[in-house]
Parts: C-alpha cells; sequence; structure tokens
C-alpha cells in the first residue's frame, strides 16, 4: 500500500453516495443539521441520503454539490473533484492503513453482495409472478 490516503480515498468501487455526502459535509465543517437547513430538506431526508436510504432530486443534488464544494461527478461517482484526503497534512501509520485497508475491501464485498440480493429478489419476484405465487 502506498504512504498515503489518496489512493483508493473514496474509491468508486467501495464508496457510496451516502459515504461521499458524508465526507464532503464533514470536510467542510458543517453538521447535519446545518446543511439540511441551507439545502431545505428535513434532517431526516439528509440522513437517508448520507444512510444510502434514498437520494436527491436532481436540483438538491445540484445545490449538494455546489454547497459541499464537490463535483456532481465526484458525488455520484466517486469520480472527479472530491474532497481532498486527510493525509495530506499527516502521515498515518502502517496499522491505520491496514485497518483501512480491510475497511474498504469489506465494504467493497458488502456492496458487491448487496447488488447480488437484490437481482435475486427482483429474480425471484418474476419467477413468482409467472407462477401465479405473487
Amino acid at each position: 500500500m502506498s504512504d498515503d490516503l489518496s489512493d483508493g480515498w473514496f474509491d468508486p468501487a467501495s464508496s457510496t453516495f451516502g459515504d461521499r455526502v458524508t465526507g464532503a459535509r464533514e470536510a467542510s465543517g458543517m453538521s447535519q443539521k446545518q446543511l439540511a437547513k441551507r439545502l431545505g430538506v428535513k434532517l431526516a431526508t439528509l440522513q437517508n441520503w448520507e444512510e444510502d436510504l434514498s437520494e436527491p432530486r436532481a436540483n438538491k443534488l445540484q445545490m449538494l454539490a455546489g454547497l459541499l464544494n464537490v463535483s456532481l461527478t465526484w458525488l455520484l461517482e466517486g469520480i472527479g473533484d472530491g474532497i481532498p484526503a486527510p493525509s495530506e497534512g499527516e502521515p498515518i501509520g502502517d496499522d491505520v492503513k491496514d485497518i483501512l485497508a480491510e475497511l474498504r475491501a469489506l465494504k467493497a464485498r458488502a456492496n458487491k453482495t448487496a447488488n447480488r440480493l437484490g437481482a435475486l429478489e427482483k429474480k425471484l419476484a418474476a419467477v413468482a409472478r409467472e407462477s401465479g405465487l405473487g
């Protein structure tokens, strides 16, 4: 692993939209309540975005990127202008790097598993409809 966290920092394969919203909000120094107020949404709505339970509509998405000073592409896909990696000021130890690497790997596997579960649920629902069970 390299000496700096920027390799894989908010990697598109392992970070979610909610991860990037949370990270950018924290990097901007805003609380959830402050950001929700500036966006004109309920606190619960922003919390659902950060927890990947829902996503904003296009107009709020554009406002969100602007308020957080990140590109829309970075918010959606993790590609483009995002937030700087925390190691740009301080080096981190190998033990922390190892933990972060393992967390990223586990999160990527969890996301892959969640996507597979969703696909299987759709397939099951289709089979149930065809056989008259649903």
